[in-house]
């Protein structure tokens, strides 16, 4: 039997990035040093559901934590994929945490995957599922994925502290990507939404849309921001609302923003201050989205800030052919991102400012990554 040898990393940083890159570049990694010198050392709750999600997704993966979690040994399996899956993502962390390395998996998985997720759809830490819907699937198309495939379904939403929410998300598997040239991000032609509620009056919704129409309106015509109201099991267990927008430009390039305001959560407020509290202003919250949504806007680039990541991610998993892409200020995900990508699939990008619009054109060539469990390959 031949022994496994462990790469070593350090720290907790990105940690999910680096289990999905292990995976797909099939190393076994030996991740020490998780927050030792915390309160609570080692790996947090929802970094365990991911773990969870991982055994159930592969096949033959190893995986093991010593007693304090502050060490974890990882050995990649076989992504096989699957229908009718299920998984409690817990609370301590959104659904949208899940989703993004869950969707670079099933891609490269033996069999098409569709899962149920269950937990928090919206909250202010990670991207909401309405962003994914509008803004994260649709990207796959651009690297050679088919768009009728793919499919987010919210069956109920659920805020902090206590979710509630469900969705179910289809993925196909793919023999492998399609290169890109994907530097013009053309110009804003319309903006388009949702507002949400739960367990709260619908005011809150009409309000958020009227302030970011105020905004909006003073720029283009094309707006529409819709409106999803839950109440009963479909609102999950906790009050709150948000708002997520979309800018679609003359390309065909989507730049979103998103945010959720609620009680927060369990760990964060005792009873008796959630008692106490009280939620913003709606109007407030549209008018800030709005303005979010505008600023992500001016930094240009072919995708926002939140999507960097996964927009280098997918590049490097490209064939042996150029890709490039035009970003905005590079963000510190996205930076480490770069650093993850070159260590794992030793892909390194051109990195070059263009000084006349402050953005930034990166370029790489593919590490070649091709499904070969998938069937009938």
């Amino acid at each position: 039997m031949v022994k496994s040898k462990y790469k070593e990393l350090k720290g907790s940083q990105i940690l999910r990035q680096k289990l999905v890159l292990a995976t797909l570049s099939r190393t076994p990694v030996r991740i020490y040093g998780i927050r030792p010198n915390t309160i609570s050392p080692g790996l947090r709750p929802h970094e365990k559901s991911f773990l969870d999600l991982l055994e159930k997704l592969c096949d033959d993966c190893f995986i093991d934590i010593n007693e304090t979690g502050t060490i974890l040994k990882y050995k990649p399996g076989i992504v096989m994929g699957g229908r009718n899956l299920e998984h409690d993502c817990g609370l301590s962390r959104s659904i949208g945490y899940f989703l993004e390395p869950l969707i670079l998996l099933a891609l490269f998985g033996r069999k098409p995957l569709s899962i149920k997720l269950k937990g928090i759809t919206n909250d202010s830490k990670d991207p909401s599922v309405d962003t994914f819907q509008s803004t994260t699937l649709p990207m796959l198309k651009r690297f050679g994925v088919n768009p009728d495939d793919v499919n987010l379904k919210i069956e109920c939403r659920g805020v902090p502290p206590l979710g509630g929410g469900e969705v179910i998300l289809t993925i196909p598997n793919v023999k492998s990507f399609s290169a890109v040239s994907w530097t013009d991000e053309g110009l804003v032609k319309r903006i388009r939404g949702v507002s949400f509620s739960t367990r709260v009056s619908s005011q809150f919704e009409h309000a958020m849309i009227t302030a970011a129409r105020g905004v909006f309106n003073l720029l283009l015509p094309d707006v529409h921001i819709g409106t999803d109201h839950r109440k009963g099991p479909r609102a999950g267990n906790s009050p709150g609302f948000g708002i997520s927008l979309v800018a679609e430009t003359t390309m065909g390039c989507l730049i979103s923003a998103d945010t959720t305001v609620s009680y927060g959560y369990a760990e964060e407020t005792t009873k008796l201050e959630e008692e106490k509290q009280e939620l913003p202003n709606p109007e407030d919250v549209g008018r800030n989205m709005a303005f979010a949504l505008l600023n992500d806007i001016k930094k240009g680039g072919v995708v926002d800030s939140t999507h960097q990541g996964l927009l280098f991610l997918l590049c490097a998993l490209c064939p042996k052919d150029v890709s490039k892409v035009r970003v905005g200020e590079l963000t510190p995900h996205g930076i480490e991102t770069l650093r993850n990508i070159e260590d794992f699939l030793k892909v390194m990008f051109h990195i070059e400012p263009d000084p006349s619009n402050r953005t930034v054109l990166l370029k790489c060539v593919g590490y070649d990554l091709k499904n070969f469990s998938m069937k009938h390959f």
